[in-house]
């Protein structure tokens, strides 16, 4: 454990917005484990009013203390970290965006589904909590509707495409034997009144899904535009809050197509090394096939999960990096939502609840390509997402609980996570030519993700593959399957999220690059004295912060 250090006036103002935030956002309570999570978030404008009322009275606060307190290093970060962060929610908050919030995979929907994974079910007290927070879904999606009719009014609603789809979603959640049922069915040694509650409040819950289902039809689908395009002055916005950076939008877009050729070329070398002659992606269809390299069934995916998760603990962390006792748990997780994304779910502040890695297998998915999906575990376990936010969570005694629990930047984090496989790679643990191409086939996606959704969004010009001209949904298709070894049921929702979710896709190959850039400088100025070890430590120590603060951090 690092040294303890007495907490300052920056610190204060960080606590007083986790306590006050909490208040606000049950939910987020939920999330990060905390006793006595009750009840769920207000989506109405007036929910979203208190919340913006917070973010700027703290900034109004940051600048007071800043300028009377006594400041070290972990503050200068916090009030860097926080003045970012804070600023990007209130520029949301006077765009509109937090109003509008509609999309296949984060916004409120989603946010409502998602959080009753993370219950435990083991005694009665936790299903009274479940009951509770379950209790006030119909009154969170009441809100919800509200904010989205405001944002109508100011002329602003999401592509067609992606109402229809969460229409789709609403539908299924409305739906007898839905999450809601399957959830409460699990309460077998409840009192029996609870379990009436529980069954009343899932039927409620299940009715508020339909009532979304049919306000967004008749209320917001007809108002819902066709181009899907946010255009350059919305994207500069969502790119700043998953970056934490600014750049340069024209010059990154040219950089990702230069980066997906280098990739390509790589993977072909690859691939004439395991089958002479045959073409890219016959060599990926040959190691689909191979049963060595094959799992069946989710229960096998996670047993997988598990192993290559557990042996990348133990192997790393004898002296690669110092991974701290309570970091070396992880566990693998099947999500019931089906909807085929992989994510990380944090330990609570008290390691109580471990840090998990959760796979969202979609029905009917029942095999699995091991030589595709390592870099996934490395990039979800040790030394990705686990080992980074784990670590963060480790050092109390010297970050606030904002910086350890609540700040999350995607361009950090996703960045941090694919800069991790690249080092496993490098590091020799993807020896195996097949692994070797799973995580190349990674990267192009991420590369992918650069030219598609900055080109898509900013409607810049297509590649002359795609016949050049402007980019359109037909274009994005042809170009993800000419570039991305993945299921078609996968890479359709993919394809959603993108135009959907403008931005966040990026930040995980933008972010890597600017970790590889924060790293070379420290290389080239440091010199034969440059430690590897000792530069991820300082920098995971700092938490997720947005990547500017990361650079000046580093260097300070």
């Amino acid at each position: 454990m690092t040294q303890k250090r007495t907490p300052s006036a920056i610190d204060a103002v960080a606590e007083e917005y986790v306590d006050r935030s909490l208040a606000l956002s049950p939910s987020l309570a939920l999330y990060l484990g905390l006793d006595g999570a009750k009840g769920f978030d207000d989506f109405s404008p007036a929910g979203l009013a208190a919340a913006n009322d917070l973010t700027v009275e703290t900034l109004a606060k940051l600048a007071e203390a800043e300028k009377s307190a006594e400041l070290d290093d972990v503050d200068l970060v916090t009030i860097d970290a926080m003045r970012e962060r804070l600023s990007v929610d209130r520029d949301y908050y006077e765009a509109g965006l937090d109003h509008s919030s509609l999309n296949v995979i984060e916004s409120p929907l989603q946010s409502i589904r998602d959080v009753f994974d993370l219950m435990p079910t083991e005694t009665a007290e936790d299903w009274e909590t479940i009951d509770t927070t379950m209790a006030a879904v119909p009154d969170s999606v009441a809100g919800y509707q509200e904010s989205l009719s405001l944002a109508k009014s100011r002329g602003q609603v999401s592509a067609r495409i992606q109402v229809e789809k969460v229409i789709e979603q609403a539908r299924t959640l409305a739906e007898s034997g839905s999450s809601f049922d399957l959830l409460v069915a699990g309460a077998t040694e409840v009192p029996s009144a609870l379990r009436d509650d529980l069954d009343t409040h899932a039927e409620a819950a299940r009715a508020s899904f339909s009532g979304l289902a049919d306000f967004l039809g008749s209320e917001i689908l007809p108002a819902a535009p066709e181009n899907e395009a946010c255009g350059r002055e919305s994207y500069a916005l969502h790119s700043r809050n998953f970056l934490g950076a600014e750049v340069d939008f024209d010059e990154t877009y040219a950089w990702g197509l230069e980066e997906l050729a280098r990739i390509d070329a790589e993977q072909r070398r690859v691939a004439e090394r395991i089958q002479p002659g045959a073409d890219l992606f016959e060599v990926m269809e040959t190691l689909n096939a191979d049963p060595e390299r094959t799992l069946h069934g989710a229960e096998g995916l996670r047993e997988w999960m598990q192993k290559v998760a557990d042996e990348a603990i133990t192997e790393l962390g004898q002296s690669h990096f110092d991974i701290p006792e309570p970091v070396r748990t992880i566990e693998c997780m099947i999500a019931p939502s089906a909807t085929g994304g992989i994510y990380y779910t944090g330990p609570t502040d008290d390691f109580s609840r471990p840090g998990r890695m959760w796979w969202s297998v979609p029905d009917g998915v029942t095999e699995f390509a091991t030589w595709q999906e390592k870099t996934t575990v490395y990039h979800e376990g040790v030394p990705g997402h686990h080992l980074q936010v784990g670590q963060a969570t480790y050092v109390s005694d010297t970050l606030n609980r904002w910086r350890r629990l609540m700040c999350w930047v995607s361009g950090h984090g996703e960045g941090w996570a694919l800069y991790a496989e690249k080092l496993m790679a490098d590091l020799g643990f993807l020896d195996d030519p097949g692994d070797y191409l799973g995580m190349l086939d990674s990267q192009r996606l991420r590369a992918a993700r650069v030219v598609l959704d900055i080109g898509f969004h900013l409607g810049l010009e297509a590649p002359a593959s795609l016949g050049g001209g402007i980019w359109d949904r037909e274009k994005a298709w042809q170009f993800l399957t000419d570039n991305v070894a993945m299921d078609r049921s996968f890479l359709a929702f993919e394809l959603d999220r993108y135009l959907g979710w403008p931005g966040q896709a990026p930040s995980y190959k933008i972010g890597q690059r600017l970790w590889e850039q924060f790293r070379d400088e420290a290389k080239t100025e440091a010199g034969a004295d440059f430690d590897l070890k000792a530069f991820h430590t300082k920098a995971l120590n700092l938490g997720s912060v947005g990547l500017d603060t990361l650079g000046r951090a580093m260097k300070r």
